[in-house]
């Protein structure tokens, strides 16, 4: 993303959108050992750099795009230019489970994550890979719905993609109150912006897939920029005497979601130009989600009520080919009003009101 100046108005200027919008395939099926609980405290498992599984990668050509197959990725390069990646995310939820249960319903996949308090995380994904629904169900059996992508938006020439090619806004507010960065702001100005409306019309609910990968989407909420995390390199690893440096923004989020439930915060990575732009759009998504997880782990962000995407060295800050420390960063903004067309102030709804169990 590039802010350009201009007197009180910021205008932001987006890429070009992609030529192929075709949905972008699921991400591969986790295996059944990814399946099960993890114990708090336990060592990480599986890959940690990306020297780990850089040999298995896999390319094809199919539908006019490239795709590349990794370890839990599947990364889609357009011919526009533009590379998206996916990843599942139910793996975030293992940690702490008590137990997690899979079936089949409908031609539908539903995962359910059953906590120590007897509350489950239930999400819900379509035959074709995409998410429908994540729903917190507690152990008296009310439920709030978080997420819900089943009303699947159409257009003109039928079900939309994954891709909604507006205009940018038109950014109305001072630039160090869009972009915030977190190593300047207090702990008030953090949580404002967690809060924060949009900062132009939301016309619609938008998908979670939607919100992803259509900056003109995200770039409609504020955010928050942290560069200041020393990642080793080539890792994703966060370490120990970085973890504390979340430590603002995880209280900013707890007290956001207590205040709406429903609220769902996007965890953005990050990277410089520095390197092989598939490295870096890996990286970068599983710095996120490392970010994602470390929130709930060490700081109990609820794991339900955050998304994670990496988009590599596409939304350079600063405009490098360089290492620049501004471009390796995670961004964190909420994408609440944009999932439920700009009704960010409601309450969590009445019991009873999430889609009938099956």
């Amino acid at each position: 993303m590039v802010v350009a100046p201009g007197g009180s108005n910021i205008k932001v200027v987006q890429p070009p959108a992609p030529t192929v919008t075709a949905p972008i395939p699921a991400a591969p099926a986790p295996a059944a050992a990814n399946l099960t609980p993890i114990a708090p405290g336990a060592a990480p498992t599986g890959p940690r750099r990306m020297d780990d599984f850089r040999g298995e990668r896999r390319e094809r050509q199919e539908g006019g795009r490239t795709i590349i197959t990794e370890p839990g990725r599947i990364i889609v390069r357009d011919p526009s230019g533009q590379s998206f990646i996916r990843h599942n995310e139910v793996d975030r939820f293992r940690y702490g489970a008590r137990d997690i249960r899979t079936d089949r319903v409908g031609g539908n996949d539903r995962t359910i994550v059953v906590r120590p308090d007897g509350s489950q995380i239930i999400t819900v994904v379509g035959s074709d890979g995409q998410l429908l629904r994540r729903v917190r169900r507690d152990r008296d059996g009310r439920e709030i719905i978080i997420i819900d992508n089943s009303f699947r938006p159409r257009g003109p020439g039928g079900p939309r993609g994954f891709y909604v090619d507006l205009p940018p806004p038109v950014i109305r507010i001072p630039q160090n109150r869009y972009i915030v960065d977190y190593d300047q702001a207090s702990p008030d100005l953090v949580y404002d912006t967690l809060i924060a409306p949009p900062v132009d019309r939301i016309e619609r609910r938008y998908t979670l897939d939607e919100v992803r990968y259509s900056p003109a989407v995200r770039q409609r909420m504020p955010s928050i920029d942290l560069d200041s995390i020393n990642f080793e390199l080539g890792s994703w690893d966060i370490p120990p005497d970085q973890a504390s440096k979340l430590q603002v923004i995880a209280d900013g989020l707890n007290r956001a979601i207590s205040r709406n439930p429903r609220a769902v915060f996007l965890i953005e990575g990050h990277t410089d130009a520095v390197g092989s732009d598939v490295d870096n759009l890996s990286l970068s998504d599983r710095r996120a989600q490392s970010a994602a997880e470390l929130l709930t782990q060490q700081f109990q962000v609820p794991a339900e009520n955050l998304t994670s995407q990496g988009y590599g060295e596409q939304y350079l800050k600063i405009q490098t080919d360089g290492p620049e420390r501004q471009n390796r960063r995670v961004t964190i903004r909420n994408i609440t009003p944009l999932l439920n067309g700009g009704q960010a102030a409601l309450p969590p709804p009445p019991a009873g009101t999430a889609p009938p169990r099956r």
